[in-house]
């Protein structure tokens, strides 16, 4: 089965260690730089939290034309992404935009871009080794290569810190389904049930792929003694 490439809509929604990634990503810095800032550099500043610093970098390197691949603003488009990634290595819609213009280029390294697509995503989790969404995107990045033993297990991971959240639930449990990982993505699907995530989609796709199955029912608490 074809595994899809393209970023689901659902991550668009609410935008220690590696696991498993390829082996010259294991190298870190030396591979791949090192995550600081640089001499008379800006950031780097972490995308879930601290968004307002990254106001004038995206004013300046990451207008819509560049998100959307039409054509630079300060430098070339792989100038201004890779400026902003420099700026903030886990910013969610840069590497989106990577994945889109790695798959129009059909190149791990696009030109103008400072790094090849295996070092961006090394570098946002070596940075934020706790952010889901850079998981999620990075099993969809391995996904498309094929490579999906390496792309379960950054889900894996994700789940680990998904705790009581029924949309990291839900949106893990889409990339699951994306993958082709249906029993993974069932199990998910009730999770984010469990916990109170109302939208049916994920258990759509599931019904309509002959995947779906309601959960086993909750045993009834122990009487006290």
């Amino acid at each position: 089965m074809p595994v899809r490439f393209t970023v689901h809509a659902a991550i668009t929604i609410f935008v220690n260690a590696m696991v498993l990634v390829p082996a010259h990503a294991q190298q870190g810095a030396s591979a791949c730089g090192p995550i600081q800032r640089e001499a008379g550099g800006y950031g780097p500043y972490d995308y879930r939290t601290q968004r307002s610093a990254l106001e004038i970098v995206e004013r300046f390197h990451f207008t819509p034309k560049v998100e959307a691949l039409l054509g630079g603003q300060s430098a070339t488009i792989g100038g201004d992404i890779s400026y902003l990634m420099r700026t903030s290595p886990n910013h969610h819609r840069g590497l989106m935009a990577i994945m889109r213009f790695v798959e129009r280029t059909r190149s791990p390294q696009p030109r103008d871009m400072q790094y090849s697509i295996d070092c961006y995503f090394d570098r946002a989790i070596r940075f934020t080794p706790d952010d889901v969404i850079v998981r999620m995107l990075f099993a969809r990045h391995l996904g498309s290569i094929k490579n999906l033993a390496a792309a379960k297990a950054q889900l894996e991971f994700a789940t680990t810190l998904a705790g009581d959240n029924g949309l990291t639930h839900f949106n893990i449990g889409m990339t699951y389904f994306d993958l082709g990982f249906y029993d993974e993505a069932l199990v998910r699907a009730h999770a984010a049930r469990e916990h109170g995530f109302p939208r049916p989609e994920l258990e759509t796709r599931l019904r309509e792929k002959g995947k779906w199955s309601d959960p086993p029912p909750s045993k009834p608490a122990s009487a006290p003694g």
